[in-house]
C-alpha cells in the first residue's frame, strides 16, 4: 500500500508493473485476505502499526477485483484507466508534440515490442502496453531466477528505456510542467 502510493507519485511505470505484480499476488493467494496478511504483508512490515491499513487496501483490492470479474486474468479499471492515458500520451509526444527524442526510442524498442507481441497472447493490445507486458515478464523470470539471454536483455533494455521516458513525461504531464506546444 505504502508502496503503491510512493511509486503512484513518483513513477507511473514502476507502479502498473507493482500492481500488476500485487493483483498476482491476490490471485496465487486465491483471494483469502487472511494467507495474504500472514504470509505476504506481514513479513514485509515493520511493525503490526500498518496491519489495519493494509487489511483495508487488500481488502478493498479483493472486492474490486471480484467485482470487476478479473479473478483469472486482467486489470483492475484504475490501472486500465492510468494505461489509456499513458497510450494517449504516446500518441500525442509521437503526432502532435513530435518529440524526436521519444520517436527514437519508441522506434528502437518497436520491432523488440512487435516480436513479444507475436510470441505471447497480446495480439489486440497497444505497444505501450505490450512494453508492459513485457516489463512484468522479465521481472517474473527474475523472481523464479531463470537465466535471460542477453539478446532478450537487450530487448527489455529498449523497452525499459522508452517505458522510463515515458513515465516522466506522464508524472510532467500529471504535475502541469509539460510543454506540450515548445518541445
Amino acid at each position: 500500500m505504502l508502496i503503491a502510493q510512493q511509486k503512484l507519485k513518483e513513477n507511473i511505470a514502476e507502479y502498473i508493473l507493482y500492481m500488476y505484480q500485487i493483483e498476482d499476488v491476490i490471485r496465487a493467494y486465491q483471494f483469502d485476505l487472511d494467507l495474504i496478511l500472514e504470509n505476504y504483508v506481514k513479513p514485509q512490515l515493520p511493525d503490526n502499526s500498518f496491519l489495519s491499513s493494509y487489511t483495508k487496501w487488500y481488502t478493498n483490492l479483493i472486492n474490486n477485483m471480484k467485482s470487476q470479474k478479473i479473478e483469472k486474468s486482467g486489470h483492475l479499471y484504475e490501472i486500465n484507466e492510468v494505461m489509456i492515458e499513458i497510450s494517449y500520451l504516446h500518441t500525442t509526444l509521437l503526432n502532435i508534440v513530435k518529440d524526436e527524442k521519444y520517436k527514437t526510442l519508441f522506434e528502437s524498442s518497436l520491432p523488440n515490442i512487435e516480436d513479444f507481441k507475436e510470441k505471447s497472447n497480446l495480439k489486440d493490445k497497444n505497444p505501450i502496453e505490450i512494453a508492459f507486458h513485457a516489463l512484468y515478464m522479465k521481472l517474473l523470470l527474475r523472481l523464479q531466477k531463470k537465466e535471460i539471454s542477453a539478446e532478450s536483455e537487450e530487448a527489455f533494455d529498449t523497452m525499459r528505456v522508452l517505458l522510463a521516458y515515458i513515465a516522466r513525461a506522464y508524472n510532467q504531464m500529471k504535475n502541469g510542467s509539460m510543454d506540450f506546444v515548445n518541445n
